[in-house]
């Protein structure tokens, strides 16, 4: 298996290679062709992955450079691929999942024009080849390549129905919103360079005892920054829900497998890094606890089915920033994978809703659906329960890992810190609101009476196969899923995923809990959880319509974050965009570049009566110029 390192490249090459045929011949290939090949490129690297991941697990894991790719003086930067522990799993998780998502498109889409159709799945093929470029590259630069291409794809499928200019808004927002983490990400990796000359994980890591507090903590929040705008974190987050816009099948792409999960691979793999800084660890936590909250509580009275998810997504996400902050990287990881299942679940079951209700996204409208499209509530039942962290489903292990890693914090004795208790508190209380907002989703749904229209009513039906097919399979990964994970104090040795990842990542120092608080801690989030279900199911399951007002209007319009961003920074700007144009351009530039061109015209007319055709006036400039040739020659050899 030692010379599988050889075709490697192969991984993301496939993808790359789909989405030119699918791009060029797209007015060429019919719809079957086109999902062949959009389909089977992602498969087979799902097939190398999975060599590529049991080679790592027997220790054969390394480094392939093909060719220089930067040379500057002493700098070399090579393109090279890393293959670990880490990128493996993210291999795995990128191409098993996008390969699901890939076939529930192949009918999602199918209402689609052939050279559309051809256009989608291009994009998604470079999507997934450029997040593969990402956890591939051996080096920030490589890294940075795939970080740039999928904020572009990200553009493109957002704003796949281009002809809707609110699509385009979303996509420009998310591009925009990116570019500001882009560019702390580029200033990260020149610093890098500045203060350890190069740009190879190994390089940096090893020289990184050697950077000073002050190199540690400013490269460090550099990139977080970066990860921030990648993984939509206060207050860079906004772009997120907005991503909605684009077909379900992409959002599930951008919130479970790629894009989002950018910045928790990039600090993960950075950990030897961030460890040096106590103050970027607690930056990291506290904004990824943060966002995690405000999530959650906006999340709470969303209407619009893929925006209810999208705002978990958010959420989740901060959870994981929190284990990256407290030093917990390998349960910041494994809940990215977990996320990864019960994640794309529920927004390929939400697309199967919305087919089902013909296109239709506002909760309020549905109702009573668990009858008529059976399978997509059962699946989307799973993943309401695997992400309110109800045992045995994966999300439960992931979660009650953060949650313990959290209380831990700053623990050398076995005690809890008043640091510790806070954010466990946090953390468990927005665990509460994921449940609660979730299964408000699914009561709405899926029970009681329906209320949207008889044409809605009558066309209600269950999707075909190649919808309901990868739902099933992602129903399946979201029960067993998390078992990879699950702790000592269940099974003896049982967390084989820490153990796996413990030659890339650092393991957190501190002292370990008794099995006894463990199940006392585990007990807790359980019966708290499943008390909050309750309530949510005493509160919906007959859910009749009304407005909100008061909080609940505050919370609906999303703490009027958006508008804040609106008044204080996008109107300013644009009012200071107009300055420039209708004042400073019109009376500066074109006030400059005009006068230059009326002061020469003027000159030209005025120099032109010096040719007066009477001789003695030539004569007489003739001499008085002999004259000042004269003095300024006399004057000048003084």
């Amino acid at each position: 298996m030692k010379n599988a390192l050889n075709i490697v490249y192969l991984i993301p090459l496939l993808p790359l290679v789909g989405f030119l045929i699918n791009g060029l011949l797209r007015k060429h290939l019919s719809k079957s062709m086109i999902s062949v090949v959009g389909c089977g490129t992602i498969l087979v690297s799902f097939a190398l992955s999975i060599v590529m991941f049991l080679q790592v697990k027997n220790g054969d894991g390394g480094t392939i450079e093909y060719f220089n790719f930067i040379s500057v003086g002493e700098l070399t930067i090579p393109f090279a691929f890393q293959i670990d522990q880490l990128s493996s799993l993210f291999l795995l998780i990128i191409t098993g999942v996008g390969f699901l998502i890939h076939v529930y498109s192949t009918s999602y889409m199918q209402e689609e024009k052939p050279e559309h159709f051809g256009r989608y799945f291009s994009y998604l093929n470079l999507f997934v080849f450029s997040m593969l470029l990402l956890v591939m590259g051996a080096n920030y630069v490589i890294m940075f390549i795939g970080w740039e291409g999928v904020g572009l794809c990200s553009y493109l499928l957002i704003g796949y129905w281009f002809k809707n200019n609110e699509y385009n808004k979303a996509a420009n927002k998310a591009f925009v919103m990116n570019r500001i983490g882009d560019l702390a990400f580029l200033i990260a990796i020149f610093w890098i360079i500045a203060k350890t000359g190069g740009v190879n994980y190994g390089e940096v890591f090893a020289f990184a005892p050697k950077l000073s507090g002050t190199d540690a903590t400013i490269i460090t929040l550099l990139l977080f920054v970066g990860a921030a705008g990648k993984s939509a974190q206060i207050p860079l987050y906004t772009w997120l829900p907005d991503a909605m816009a684009g077909p379900t099948p992409v959002s599930a792409l951008i919130h479970a497998a790629t894009m989002v999960t950018a910045g928790i691979y990039m600090i993960a793999r950075s950990n030897v890094l961030y460890s040096l800084s106590e103050v970027s660890m607690n930056v990291v936590a506290i904004v990824g606890l943060a966002t995690a909250l405000l999530a959650a509580t906006i999340a709470l009275k969303q209407n619009d089915i893929k925006k209810v998810l999208a705002y978990s997504t958010v959420s989740q996400l901060g959870y994981m920033f929190l284990a990256l902050g407290v030093g917990a990287y390998s349960a910041g990881v494994f809940h990215v994978m977990t996320h990864a299942f019960f994640k794309a679940l529920l927004f390929l079951a939400a697309g199967s809703v919305i087919h089902a209700m013909s296109g239709e996204q506002d909760i309020r409208n549905m109702g009573g659906l668990s009858k008529k499209i059976r399978i997509t509530f059962i699946t989307f039942l799973i993943g309401c329960i695997a992400i309110a962290g109800i045992p045995p489903f994966s999300g439960f292990f992931s979660k009650d890992a953060i949650l313990l890693n959290a209380l831990l914090v700053d623990s050398h004795d076995g005690s809890f810190s008043i640091k510790g208790i806070i954010l466990y508190g946090v953390a468990l209380f927005t665990a509460l609101l994921t449940a609660f907002y979730m299964f408000r989703l699914l009561f709405i749904t899926f029970s009681g009476t329906f209320r949207g229209t008889e044409e809605q009513k009558h066309h209600i039906h269950e999707s075909p196969a190649p919808m309901t097919i990868p739902l099933i399979i992602l129903a399946v990964l979201s029960i067993i899923g998390g078992l990879i994970g699950i702790p000592d104090a269940i099974v003896k040795g049982g967390d084989k995923f820490t153990e796996f990842l413990s030659p890339v990542i650092a393991q957190r120092a501190g002292h370990p809990v008794s099995h006894s608080t463990e199940y006392m801690l585990m007990g807790l989030s359980t019966v708290l959880v499943g008390i909050t279900i309750i309530v949510a199911w005493r509160q919906y399951r007959n859910y009749k319509r009304k407005e909100a007002t008061g909080f609940a209007k505050v919370l609906e319009d999303k703490w009027y974050v958006d508008e804040f961003y609106e008044k204080i920074i996008v109107k300013p700007l644009h009012n200071f965009g107009g300055f420039l144009k209708n004042v400073f351009e019109k009376l500066v530039v074109d006030g400059l570049v005009n006068g230059v061109g009326r002061m020469v015209n003027y000159g030209g007319r005025q120099f032109r009566l010096l040719q007066s055709g009477q001789v003695g006036s030539y004569v007489l400039l003739m001499v008085l110029s002999m004259v000042i040739i004269f003095l300024v020659q006399f004057f000048l050899r003084k």
